[in-house]
């Protein structure tokens, strides 16, 4: 019999795995990144404190496109990347959360660093 790898539970490990080696500060929070299959969403961290400092995502009312697309990532990089500005932060540290830096997820960090941010 041959057993179905269960893939959320794999990519929680590797998140996990990814969590105990960075970690985010008021001054350079952690840039999370989720997906799904229609929406991609972006989160500023502060990890110390336990606090979301912004955050953006293709749901938010400012955002026109498909955010289940490369373009609708890039976007949502770009939305982030001006609320951090907002905010005065410029520097950050990417959490890809277990997923591939790969399609959705890279235009997401390129659209982010477009917009100013650095990591």
């Amino acid at each position: 019999m041959v057993k179905q790898i269960n893939r959320k539970a794999a990519r929680v490990k590797r998140q996990t795995r990814v969590r105990y080696k960075i970690s985010g500060t008021a001054q350079c929070p952690r840039l999370n990144v989720f997906r799904s299959a229609k929406h991609i969403y972006a989160q500023l961290i502060d990890d110390v404190a336990g606090v979301t400092l912004a955050s953006a995502s293709s749901l938010d009312k400012g955002f026109e496109g498909n955010g289940g697309n490369k373009e609708g990532a890039f976007k949502v990089g770009e939305m982030i990347a001006a609320a951090a500005k907002e905010k005065g932060i410029t520097d950050v540290v990417f959490d890809r959360a277990g997923y591939l830096y790969h399609g959705r997820v890279a235009q997401l960090a390129d659209g982010a660093r477009q917009g100013g941010l650095n990591f």
